[in-house]
């Protein structure tokens, strides 16, 4: 039905309702996303800078890692995000390479960006940019360096060291590329399971003081009195592991119990006694020397033990619990009653030893050893922190290089092939319209020598010419010489990375970059009415509508 020859106007979304569509929403999330980048980029690489994030509680952290700093970063607009989950999935997946997939992604969104703006369809896009990412993830495994009949331990190590090059911790990497080596390898090869290397922080002395325990070390629990009494030192002691409260119960389960006599109410305390007393002797008959809880061992049962020369710990947490159990080859046990020889534990050598201002149980020399704890020094706890997550970096690195045994040579070498190869087969290959979008690909993967020499302060133009001149002539793996301000063979000079690296961050970049030119069309939603300034006139209708906002909800009468 018409009015006048003229079709009616239908409202269908709510009143306030923001909508962009169409060419200039597209390039709108691609600016977005370009100036994270831009707030990232500059952290890339052995001479990027760190970057100083304040939350809104004042806490501080100072980090280059790529997967902390979009954590940090409050990013409220919806396509920005997306670097977020890549940078995420990244880190979650190889656990290195998470600045160089968001640089990597927002370069490619930077160089196909002008055709988006010249009205070539997005579907044509994607479609150049999924087969010049097959290419590429292809390329790589075909051009990647086996190293199965090498040293596995000095390949490890160099793998390791070239992953904490970009990192706070890089002047003592030959000191902590053999800690992180030796922490993967005593790890049960068959699932290598990185939680169970613990990693435990004390502030005080030199980054040198840290140390490797072959076993575990956690910080001594919450003590009762007597627990200065118990022996802090065994030789092959028994270790009992449990997930009992040793505590009399009656205050904390507020119990009412009526009773008429005296006598009635002291027999139930005598009962309530006699009960922790029964389960303290179950554990003394079992011969353990260490009883470890989960859960409260109370003054009580310190003293208890402690009369009976047996080192007591509760509260316990349960990452810690795990390990020692993983180690010592007990199991934790709900009950004191049923406790037999198979569920206890043993280790070499029990000590408590004070490390800085704090002291820690160490447990060495376990049989079963498949977890061990890194204990690291230093002066400031931010320092300390990110030491942490370079070192957690190097482990994934390890761990996946252990699985996947192809290595690639870094510095930009493994990018410039790859660009030069996509290139060539451009020219020759792809006559129609996809093939500025494979060669706008091969451009965006220039992005990491040219920000390596950024930040390194070198002359970027000059050293990406000679790397296309050396790539061109065969040198496959020429890339950056950070030493010499120049090119050089990075494969040769140990600069190496697990393929997997450079195929996960090629994959990641690429998709995030394909879901970001599929949104054509944005519909947010008004929450509610922002809070009227002093003076200012609010438009006509808009006091009804937030009136409306303020009432939306309410049960009806």
């Amino acid at each position: 039905m018409s009015f006048g020859g003229q079709t009616p106007t239908i409202v269908v979304l709510r009143e306030g309702t923001d909508q962009s569509q169409g060419r200039g929403q597209i390039v709108s999330n691609i600016n977005a996303c370009l100036a994270v980048q831009a707030t990232i980029k500059s952290t890339l690489g052995p001479y990027g800078g760190d970057l100083l994030l304040v939350d809104e509680n004042g806490k501080q952290t100072i980090t280059n890692d790529g997967a902390t700093v979009m954590k940090l970063l409050d990013i409220v607009h919806p396509a920005a995000r997306i670097l977020t989950d890549i940078a995420r999935s990244q880190d979650a997946e190889v656990g290195d390479g998470t600045t160089s997939v968001v640089v990597l992604a927002g370069e490619i969104l930077k160089e196909i960006k002008e055709h988006v703006e010249h009205g070539v369809s997005s579907q044509t896009i994607i479609k150049g940019l999924r087969r010049a990412s097959t290419m590429a993830v292809n390329k790589i495994k075909e051009i990647a360096v086996d190293t199965q009949e090498n040293n596995q331990r000095e390949t490890l190590r160099k793998l390791a060291a070239t992953s904490m090059s970009s990192k706070l911790i890089h002047r003592n990497a030959d000191f902590f590329t053999k800690m992180v080596v030796d922490a993967v390898l005593s790890l049960d090869q068959n699932d290598l399971n990185n939680r169970l290397i613990g990693i435990k922080k004390i502030t005080g002395g030199a980054l040198q003081d840290s140390l490797f325990v072959n076993g575990v070390a956690f910080k001594k629990t919450f003590a009762y009195a007597g627990f200065e009494q118990q022996p802090k030192s065994f030789k092959n002691p028994k270790i009992v592991c449990l997930n009992v409260e040793l505590e009399l119960k009656s205050e904390k389960d507020n119990a009412e119990v009526r009773v008429e006599q005296v006598s009635e109410y002291q027999a139930i305390v005598d009962a309530e006694w006699q009960i922790i007393y029964n389960k303290m002797e179950a554990l003394h008959k079992t011969g353990a020397k260490i009883v470890l809880s989960k859960l409260p061992i109370g003054d009580l049962a310190t003293q208890y033990f402690a009369d009976r020369d047996i080192f007591c710990a509760g509260r316990v947490a349960a990452d810690d619990m795990e390990r020692v159990c993983q180690s010592t080859g007990a199991s934790i046990q709900s009950t004191c009653s049923d406790i037999h020889e198979s569920h206890l534990g043993t280790c070499e050598t029990f000590e408590e030893r004070q490390i800085g201002g704090e002291r820690f149980n160490f447990f060495e020399g376990c049989p079963a050893a498949k977890t061990c704890t890194l204990v690291l020094r230093g002066g400031a706890e931010q320092f300390i922190a990110e030491v942490e997550r370079s070192l957690h970096d190097a482990i994934m690195i390890v761990k996946r290089a252990i699985k996947n045994q192809s290595i690639v040579a870094g510095g930009g070498a493994c990018e410039m092939e790859i660009s030069k190869y996509l290139h060539t087969y451009a020219d020759s290959k792809i006559p129609h319209k996809q093939q500025s979008i494979i060669k706008a690909f091969a451009k965006a993967l220039e992005v990491i020598p040219r920000q390596l020499c950024d930040n390194a302060g070198f002359d970027a133009t000059d050293i990406l010419n000679r790397l296309r001149v050396e790539h061109r002539k065969g040198n496959l793996w020429a890339g950056v010489d950070f030493q010499n301000e120049g090119v050089r063979d990075n494969m040769a000079a140990f600069v190496w990375e697990p393929s997997l690296v450079k195929i996960n961050a090629i994959q990641a970049a690429t998709e995030a970059s394909c879901l970001i030119l599929s949104v054509d069309e944005t519909i947010k939603n008004q929450e509610s009415q922002a809070p009227q300034a002093p003076g200012q006139q609010l438009p006509p209708g808009a006091a009804q509508r937030a009136m409306r906002g303020r009432g939306r909800g309410m049960p009806r009468r």
